[in-house]
């Protein structure tokens, strides 16, 4: 199970009603996202780690460990907005603007990512899967993911015992070993994965599918007051930042 999978599981909020967390923290996203980078993103983004931190009970080092392969890739997509190319100047030069511009696009995309984490490390897809269907999701696109979601790790289980096995038999000692190791993990892994879709085919007729995967799924229901106390915290959010813009900028 992956770290964040296993946070969902024991966080404080697993036994609350998808839809709760949907509304805080996709909400929270939405605000990033439309809401100007300042002071309005972040704003939301000092929420969603107060949130997190707080309330939902998330340690900063497992946060963290999640936050910096998004937030990589949020200054990646940053960068190219400090400098221009086929300048009047010089073939490559600095951009008019361009580190405000940097700065807006960095606050509003680790923002969005914050509060799309903080769904995902109190919401375990096993409890959100199922209650897609009542939604209007066609069963058996919500049957794929569900099978694809648990059999995911399986197959990582799998390639993680290929490699122990492969560096206990001196597989990794010198680059040509390494790349031999790589090419045999890629094949085990590809045929053990047909092979566990194969078994479970031959499982799942051999109890009667009818094209339905039925699991239990915890029963919750929908918290009003925190869906109102949600609501209002956006609420709160957004006109901060429109009373905040013009005296900070």
């Amino acid at each position: 199970m992956l770290p964040i999978d296993a946070a969902a599981h024991s966080s404080r909020w697993r036994r609350r009603h998808p839809v709760d967390k949907a509304v805080l923290g996709l909400g929270l996203t939405l605000l990033a996202i439309s809401l100007p980078p300042w002071p309005g993103a972040a704003l939301v983004l000092v929420t969603a780690l107060a949130v997190l931190l707080g309330p939902a009970g998330v340690p900063a080092r497992r946060l963290w460990r999640a936050w910096r392969v998004p937030l990589g890739f949020c200054v990646t997509g940053a960068l190219p907005l400090l400098v221009q190319v086929g300048g009047p100047d010089a073939f490559l030069s600095p951009a008019d603007g361009g580190p405000a511009r940097a700065g807006g696009l960095l606050l509003r995309t680790s923002a969005a990512s914050l509060g799309v984490l903080l769904f995902a490390f109190t919401t375990p897809m096993s409890d959100l899967l199922p209650r897609l269907v009542r939604a209007g999701v066609p069963a058996p696109v919500v049957d794929v993911a569900l099978v694809t979601y648990r059999m995911s790790f399986l197959l990582l289980d799998s390639v993680r015992r290929v490699r122990q096995a492969q560096a206990a038999r001196l597989g990794h000692t010198s680059r040509a070993a390494a790349w031999r190791s790589l090419a045999g993990l890629g094949a085990t892994a590809f045929v053990r994965s047909f092979d566990r879709a194969a078994r479970l085919q031959t499982g799942l007729a051999g109890r009667g599918y009818d094209g339905t995967l039925r699991v239990l799924v915890p029963e919750a229901r929908v918290s009003v007051p925190f869906t109102a106390a949600s609501c209002v915290l956006l609420a709160v959010l957004a006109v901060l930042t429109f009373l905040l813009e013009r005296p900070l900028t």
